[in-house]
C-alpha cells in the first residue's frame, strides 16, 4: 500500500489501467496469469471459449496498461502478470477515498453547525 504521501502520476493515466480491468476476460487473464504465473496463448486459451486471437488482442490492451508483460522462450510467448500497477491502481483508489472522507468530514461538519 502507497503512504498517503506518495506521490501519484497524474489521474489521467490511470484511465488505460482501469479501462483494461473493465473487461471481464481481461480481468480474468489478469486474475489467472497473477495465480498461476507466466503462461503461453495455448495454455491461456485452454478450456476457454475464447479464440487464441481474441486472447492475444486482450493480452496486447493489459500490456499497453502494464499489467502484463510478454517475452519469448523458444517457439513460445509467454505471459506474466506484473503486480507494481495495480499497486499504482490501488494508490488512485486509496487517494480518491481519502478525497471523498475529508468532503464528507467537511459537509458533517457544516450540518451539526
Amino acid at each position: 500500500m502507497l503512504p498517503a504521501s506518495a506521490p501519484q502520476p497524474p489521474l489521467a493515466e490511470a484511465a488505460p489501467l482501469f479501462a483494461a480491468l473493465g473487461d471481464g476476460t481481461r480481468l480474468a487473464l489478469t486474475a489467472r496469469l497473477a495465480a498461476a504465473g507466466p503462461q503461453s496463448i495455448t495454455e491461456l486459451t485452454r478450456e476457454s471459449a475464447v479464440t487464441r486471437q481474441a486472447i492475444a488482442k486482450h493480452l496486447n490492451v493489459l500490456a499497453a496498461a502494464g499489467l502484463v508483460h510478454g517475452q519469448r522462450r523458444g517457439r513460445e510467448h509467454l505471459w506474466e502478470f506484473d503486480g507494481q500497477r495495480l499497486d499504482d491502481a490501488r494508490g488512485y483508489l486509496d487517494a480518491i477515498s481519502r478525497h471523498w472522507d475529508g468532503a464528507l468530514g467537511r459537509l458533517k461538519a457544516f450540518v451539526e453547525e
